[in-house]
Order: structure tokens, then sequence, then C-alpha cells
């Protein structure tokens, strides 16, 4: 069984999406970010970045101890190489989405965050960052729409795998974010049949409860008021005495 520490955001819905897909029983573990369960002494010792999507696999390849997996790339291919499906175990089609996973994390996804931070979040609007993030997702938008225009169904090549998972969450937040998403036609395609998958719909409903309406001050200082110190604070409180 997997333990799967989670809350619906774009790459909470990138675990859920690999699991349901993978067909590997797991078990939801809510963690409220905007209640600061992040800082969890029994969270931090898995997940160090205090940030969720985690994991801990009760059944690790080959037996043993538990394992704990964070930062949502190296869940995927945690839970890719112990499914065997949905990532080639070696070769050029392995790297090919690798590298479109890899994409995905350091430039996709953190553009997307910040670009919907300042669009949505910022509480005032600052429009040189509203427009510096707004065009590096149009960028990046043009970019994934080239790669499907060249793969065709999927980002990585013919087969379906992690780095779809991946990126798709991200892509699903286009409207709050003001992409017009007709501008991309072979997102567009590749996306309406993604989100048409079974097994993506029942992730999308996974927890779909658990997310707030609006953000408290609170909330607010969890999820955008963190620095160094109160790393620090909640890590090794001693440190600060």
């Amino acid at each position: 069984m997997i333990d799967l520490y989670y809350w619906p955001t774009p790459n909470g819905w990138k675990l859920t999406i690999a699991l349901e897909e993978m067909a590997l029983p797991y078990r939801l573990v809510p963690v409220n970010i905007g209640a600061g369960e992040q800082f969890k002494p029994d969270f931090l010792a898995i997940s160090p970045n205090n940030r969720m999507p985690a994991l801990v696999d009760h059944a690790p390849l080959g037996g043993g101890a538990p394992v704990s997996v964070f930062e949502s790339g190296a869940m995927m291919i945690y839970l890719a190489d112990k499914s065997g499906l949905f990532l080639p175990k070696t070769g050029a089609e392995r790297y090919a989405a690798l590298q479109w996973l890899m994409w995905q994390m350091g430039g996709l996804g953190p553009m997307m965050g910040q670009n919907g931070h300042f669009r949505l979040y910022a509480p005032e609007k600052i429009d040189y960052a509203i427009k510096r993030y707004a065009d590096e997702v149009d960028r990046l938008f043009g970019v994934l729409n080239a790669q499907l225009g060249r793969t065709g169904a999927h980002v990585a090549g013919a087969d379906y795998s992690i780095a779809d998972m991946a990126i798709f969450p991200w892509v699903r937040t286009y409207k709050a974010q003001q992409v017009d998403l007709d501008r991309f036609g072979h997102v567009k395609r590749w996306y309406d049949s993604v989100k048409a998958r079974p097994a993506v719909q029942r992730a999308l409903d996974v927890g779909k409860d658990l997310r707030a309406s609006s953000l408290t001050d609170e909330a607010r200082r969890n999820l955008f008021g963190q620095n160094a110190q109160t790393v620090q604070a909640t890590q090794n409180p001693d440190a600060t005495k």
C-alpha cells in the first residue's frame, strides 16, 4: 500500500493520475497546505522541503523498510519503475519521456505557478511581473504545441507516458491563467484526449471537496509567507534559541 500525502493542486493531480493509471493501491492522506499542515514534524520527516505531494511505499520493490519519496517528478519516476508502466526501462524512449518530465518540473510548472500567483493571489498588481510570466507561459505553450505537432498523440512520442501525466494538470489551469488554448491547436487536441481518459477523470475527482473556495490570511501566510527563518524554526527549532 502507498500512502499519498496530497492536496488538490496541479502537483497533487500528477500523482493521483499516475496512481490511477497504474492501478496501484493507495491511501489518501490529506495535507491541508492552507492550514500549515505541511510544517508538521511527521510530514517534514517525509518531505523536508515542506511541500506536498509526498508518498510512503509500504511495499517497495525488493521488500525491506518503507520507502518515502518527495518531489513530484521523482515520485512519478518511482511509480513508473515500480509498476513497469508509462516509462520505458532503457533507451531513447525513456530519456524522451524524462526530458519532457524535467521540462515540466523546471519550466512549465514554475512559470505557470508564478503567472498564477501574480494574476490571482498577489496583493497588488505588478504589471511587469504579470507580463514577464505571461510571456514565458505563452512561450512554453508554443514549445509544447510544436512538440505535439511533431510527435502527434503524446508529448514524448507515440506512447502515453508520465510526461503527459505531469504536464496535463498544469495545462488544465489554462483558463485561470488566461491562456487562449485555441491558439495552440496541437495542445488543445492532446489536452482533450488526455482529459477523456477514465483514469484521469477518476484522479481529478480525488479529494475535490478539500480545496477551499477562498484564501484566508492564515492560508496566505502558510502558502506565500515562508522564508529560510521559518524553515529553520519548523525543522530545527532549537537553532533559533
